[in-house]
This record gives structure tokens, C-alpha cells and sequence, in this order.
């Protein structure tokens, strides 16, 4: 049975500046999947290997695989994920092709009746179901039993019961970097640290336990969190620093538990990481607040960069997110600082009140808080959140097409701002934060040398004129 993994062609989402992660999803899954019996694996990341839409069909052809599975890493790649899996069945109709994903667990019948090049959604937590369905294809059997699955049967779409969550992460194996070893160099994040440091993405968790309105996380993993252990995540590090010379590592968890940063930092400095590698986390305000004894021990272990998801300075549209912790904000960057943590904030316009006059406040709050790095985003409805399921109930969404389901497209109005007004607000955010002279000296000239670079890298780069042309 001969499987083929594909990351498709896409384009990077510029407001982090130019970057190249690693295909982490595929590569879990290629490495749970290797172990099912007499099964060949081949991984083809498009953009690392610069394989365009013509080449990627002659790749198919050239490995002639059973199973094509597509990456659709967020609802913005949805079409280039379907994308993918028409060219597999057009170079080899009888293929059987597969994602997954939040997006498409979401819309997992919607897509089975728009897209027939889909055969099998896998819904949730892939990794049992991918390898089962792996096993069961190779010997002919029914896909009946099979949690976790959606799928087309003649005219018929049927959806076999939900997959139970794995209990214990650390039974996972490492992700198969050894499947993409020949262009691991190719990975990286220049705003963070330049082209020549390799990069690669570790999982520390999955899930979070709270339930904020636009995020798709915890809807995927049945609002649960559930941590690989410290030993485990820092042997992971060890094993991609020692193998592959990875030094930079970005944690995906959608947020890091500062509960357990003290045991992580021990871990890592015990095998002598600390001076060797940056890490990188996303955190909770109230958490950094409460941990900051932790946030300094982080530091002294290689955690550089903390970024905190503040969203909103006023407390009703807090509350209409269900965002909690947030209206620590001020203290929690002020933590960052004294520990030498590189602090980035992310803050939300275009919710159903937004005005003017709010986002300007909204500006305003950004400018007093003065993260390291803001990120301002549009309230974007997901499918499969709270968001979503309000939205297409009461008509706002104005736009469905996923393209520009990138938190940089407005898709929706607010009660007072048309979506074109909205788009321009975005711009003014962008523009107030980082066309602040005296706050690019800073950074420039900034005795943080992390800072300093990510300064120097955005002064290179067109953020605004980007965000300009899109109007």
C-alpha cells in the first residue's frame, strides 16, 4: 500500500513575514502510519521543494500512490487542499483521497457533497483512524467500523461514529522529519530567526480547556486539554537538535500551561539545551501573571518569545468572546520584559459592536500596552465554532469564499462598519503600531538583540503597502 502525503502549494501568510514551517501534521501522521504493515510513505511538501501545480501531478504519477492524503491545515488552504486531490484523481482516477482537519471535520458533509474528489474526511484526531483505514483498504474490508470517518458510498455520505481522543500523547512516535531530511534547511522563520536557523515545530499539548467564541481549537479537540509530559517534550527537542541540528523550536500548543514551564525548563536544561536552542510558546495573560517566577526560569532554559492573545482592552467585548485572563494584559507584558522574554500580543477588530471609535481605543490600548510585536487580526467566523454557527444563523457572513478565511480579509461587517470599512480599520491598527517612528528607533536600536533583528526585518519588509492593496 503506497501512501503519499502532500503539503500543497500555497502562499505564506504575510503578516509574519516571510517563513516555511515544517509539514508537522503530515509528518505525525506519516510516522503513526509507517507502522502498519508492508506500507510505503513518500512526503511531498510543495513549498519547500518548489513543486508547482503542474510538477505536483507529475510527482503523482512518477510514485503512483493507493492513498493520496492532503494537508488542510486551516479553512484559508481549503481549496488548494481539494486542489491537490483533483489532480491526484485526474493523473490516477482510481486513488482513493483523503484529509481531515478542523475545517473539513466541521463541513465534513458539506464537503463530501461540493467536492467529489474527496473520498474520506477524517474527522478529529487523526492517527488511529488514518492507520485503520490504511489497514482496512489494503485488505478489502468495510469502513463501517471504523471511527472517526466520513465518506462516500455510491450517493450516499455516511458518518461512523466520533473517534475517542487518545489518552496518552507520549505513546506517540517523534514526527518523521526523517521524510523531508533532504530539505529540512529549506524550513525557517526570518522575522524570528533569520534563514540559516533550523526550525522545526514540537507538540507539547492538544486541546485547551476554555471555550472563547472564534477559536476552532477546542471545538476539534472536545474542549479538553491533554499534555505530553516534560520528559517527553524535551526529548523530542533533543532528539531534533542532536539529529537534524534544529534550534529554534515553535510549541503549537494553542496555550502552554505555565503551571508546568518550571519542569519543561528543568528538563531541557538537565540535557544541556538551555544555551543551544530558542523556543517559543503561546500563553495566557492571567497565566504569565500568576506564573512569573516560571516565566523567568523559561527564559534561563531558551524561551525567548511568548506570544499572549489579548484580543480586546474592553471588558464587554472580553465577555462577548468569552475571553478570560485578558484584562491582565498590561502586567503580563510587563513580566515578559523584566524576564528578557520577547512579549507579542494579538488583538481582535470587527466584532459584531466594533466602531470607529472602539477600534480606535482598541489602538490606543495596543500602543499603551507596547508589546515587542502586535498582531492585529479580523474576527473571522471558522467553521465549527460558536462564531460560525451565530453568524450564518443571523446572516452576517457576506463573503464564503475560504480563501480569505485568513483573519486578514474581512468577511463580515460589523452593526456599523461595512466590511470594506473594516478592512481599512485593520490597515490603521497596522499603521498606528509600526509607523510610529520613535517606536521603530526603538526596536532598531534595542539592547534586546532579538528584538533588535525583528525590527531590522520588518524595516526590510512592505506590511503596510500589503495591507494597502488589498482594499
Amino acid at each position: 500500500m503506497k501512501i503519499l502525503f502532500v503539503e500543497p502549494p500555497k502562499e505564506y501568510w504575510f503578516i509574519m513575514g516571510e517563513y516555511l514551517p515544517p509539514p508537522y501534521s503530515l509528518l505525525q501522521l506519516a510516522a503513526y502510519v509507517e507502522n502498519v504493515k508492508d506500507v510505503e510513505i513518500s512526503v511531498l511538501d510543495c513549498q519547500a521543494q518548489g513543486i508547482d501545480w503542474e510538477h505536483l501531478e507529475n510527482r503523482i504519477e512518477d510514485f503512483s500512490p493507493d492513498i493520496v492524503a492532503a494537508s488542510s491545515l486551516a479553512t484559508c488552504n481549503a481549496y488548494t487542499t481539494v486542489r491537490v486531490l483533483e489532480a491526484a484523481k485526474k493523473v490516477k482516477p482510481e486513488v482513493v483521497t483523503v484529509t481531515g482537519g478542523q475545517h473539513f471535520t466541521a463541513l465534513a458533509q458539506e464537503s463530501l457533497q461540493t467536492y467529489p474528489c474527496i473520498d474520506i474526511i477524517v474527522r478529529g484526531e487523526g492517527e488511529i483512524t488514518l492507520a485503520e483505514l490504511v489497514r482496512a483498504l489494503a485488505e478489502g474490508e468495510e469502513l463501517t467500523t471504523i471511527k472517526g470517518l466520513s465518506y462516500r458510498v455510491g450517493d450516499e455520505i455516511r458518518h461512523n461514529l466520533p473517534r475517542p481522543l487518545i489518552e496518552n500523547l507520549d505513546s506517540l512516535p517523534f514526527p518523521g522529519y526523517r521524510f523531508v531530511e533532504d530539505y529540512l534547511a529549506r524550513y525557517h522563520f526570518t522575522m524570528m530567526t533569520g534563514r540559516d536557523a533550523r526550525y522545526m515545530i514540537v507538540e507539547g499539548s492538544r486541546g485547551c480547556q476554555y471555550d472563547c467564541t472564534f477559536c476552532s481549537q477546542w471545538p476539534f479537540w472536545g474542549r479538553r486539554w491533554r499534555p505530553k509530559s516534560s520528559k517527553r517534550i524535551a526529548e523530542e527537542m533533543e532528539y531534533c537538535h542532536s539529529k537534524f541540528g534544529a534550534t529554534f523550536f515553535w510549541l503549537t500548543d494553542d496555550n502552554f500551561n505555565l503551571a508546568r514551564g518550571k519542569e519543561l525548563a528543568q528538563e531541557i536544561t538537565q540535557r544541556g539545551l538551555a544555551e543551544e536552542i530558542m523556543w517559543f510558546v503561546q500563553a495566557r495573560c492571567d497565566d504569565v501573571v500568576a506564573h512569573s517566577d516560571v516565566v523567568s526560569e523559561m527564559r534561563r532554559a531558551g524561551c525567548y518569545w511568548m506570544l499572549l492573545g489579548v484580543e480586546s482592552g474592553d471588558p464587554s467585548t472580553l465577555r462577548a468572546f468569552r475571553k478570560d485572563g485578558a484584562s491582565e494584559a498590561k502586567e503580563a507584558f510587563r513580566v515578559l520584559s523584566q524576564s528578557g522574554i520577547f512579549g507579542q500580543g494579538t488583538f481582535i477588530i470587527g466584532s459584531r459592536k466594533d466602531t470607529t471609535e472602539s477600534i480606535a481605543g482598541l489602538r490606543e490600548y495596543a500602543s499603551t500596552l507596547d508589546p515587542d510585536l502586535a498582531i492585529f487580526m479580523i474576527l473571522t467566523p471558522f467553521p465549527g465554532t460558536i462564531l460560525y454557527e451565530e453568524a450564518e444563523k443571523e446572516g452576517w457572513i457576506e463573503d464564503h469564499n475560504w480563501a480569505n478565511y485568513d483573519m486578514v480579509h474581512a468577511v463580515m461587517p460589523t452593526e456599523t462598519l461595512s466590511r470594506i470599512e473594516v478592512q481599512e480599520e485593520l490597515y490603521k491598527c497596522y499603521r498606528n503600531f509600526y509607523g510610529s517612528w520613535p517606536r521603530r528607533l526603538k526596536g532598531i536600536f534595542s539592547h534586546n538583540p532579538l528584538k533588535r533583528k525583528t525590527y531590522r526585518y520588518l524595516a526590510s519588509q512592505n506590511l503596510l503597502n500589503e495591507l494597502r492593496t488589498m482594499f
